[in-house]
């Protein structure tokens, strides 16, 4: 029974009723686990569709695969129906692309037969995700932000927040300064790497004092685009 269980099941030409549906269901349901793993490993808020579509891929690959079956022609027409789908979204987060890639390849072994396997990998592959998750694996102990100062232009900005930096134990790079208000104001544009447990309102409420309580901004999520 293991043997039938863990060995490709497609191989023959012909496609059963029931070998059809029993791929469908096998898939859809890897599909789910793989989906209930994203949502609870998932630290950011997530897309409902996102999820969604998690649970449908593993069944869409495996239908594709029972539909190609051993026909080398049939294969290639796919394989051109399919190069004219445009994918308009943006790549996301590396974690997404991976799960994408996850349901994938258990849509693959559903379709293929591998039943045994695709069960095996899907189960491993989620407890490694919740074991990681759990442990916080990579997590980094500070934050890294995007700090804007305005200044007035009689002030020596080189030095002026030294002090507040060594006091909250704030990490700091100067990335950009400009002039604003006709050259009457300096905007300076700090990469800034802060404890998480430290107060984000005392630290700006001691650049306040050294800047005449002008503009700051503190960004939480710093792109290259914002520099």
């Amino acid at each position: 029974m293991l043997e039938s269980l863990f060995s490709a099941t497609t191989t023959n030409a012909s496609l059963t009723f029931s070998h059809s549906l029993l791929t469908i269901v096998v898939s859809f349901l890897l599909g789910g686990i793989i989906s209930i793993t994203y949502m609870k490993t998932s630290k950011q808020t997530y897309s409902q569709n996102f999820a969604l579509t998690m649970i449908l891929i593993p069944s869409i690959i495996a239908i594709i695969i029972l539909l190609i079956g051993n026909n080398i022609a049939r294969a290639f027409s796919l394989a051109g129906a399919f190069s004219i789908i445009r994918f308009r979204s943006a790549p996301g987060d590396p974690k997404d692309i991976a799960f994408v890639l996850f349901t994938m390849a258990t849509g693959l072994a559903c379709g293929v037969g591998v039943y045994g396997y695709a069960i095996m990998f899907t189960l491993i592959l989620c407890t490694l995700m919740i074991v990681l998750h759990k442990f916080k694996f990579g997590a980094q102990k500070t934050t890294q932000k995007l700090l804007k100062i305005t200044v007035p232009e009689d002030l020596a900005y080189e030095e002026a927040f030294l002090e507040v930096f060594r006091q909250f134990q704030v990490d700091h790079e100067l990335k950009k300064v400009k002039t604003t208000e006709l050259g009457s104001l300096f905007e300076l544009v700090y990469a800034i790497t802060i404890d998480p447990a430290a107060s984000q309102k005392d630290l700006i409420d001691a650049l306040r004092c050294r800047n005449g309580n002008l503009t700051i901004t503190l960004t939480m999520n710093p792109q290259a685009s914002d520099y």
